[in-house]
């Protein structure tokens, strides 16, 4: 995960039609899977729904498609995956 330059923003739009902004983390792998990490860019930290975003990063005729994470393991599995990497750039930052 690289936050060189700011913030990067995403638009996506899911299947009815709706479309989000999403103020991008970061990506990482995990088991040779391509995942993102965001936020929703138009919402208040004070909203209960707002939280961290994961999504699949998958190829699709040759683009980027961003798939929602249905599986629960798979969900806790990557959740757990992100978690440590923001654990391991803290420590890094500490020292």
């Amino acid at each position: 995960m690289n936050e060189d330059f700011g913030s990067d923003f995403l638009t996506i739009e899911d299947e009815e039609g709706n479309t989000y902004e999403l103020e991008v983390l970061g990506t990482f792998e995990r088991y040779d899977q391509e995942y993102m990490a965001a936020l929703p860019a138009d919402m208040d930290e004070t909203d209960p729904d707002f939280g961290i975003i994961l999504l699949r990063v998958e190829e699709e005729n040759g683009e980027e498609v961003y798939a929602s994470i249905d599986d629960d393991d798979e969900l806790n599995a990557v959740y757990e995956t992100y978690m440590q990497l923001l654990e391991e750039e803290d420590e890094e930052s500490e020292d």
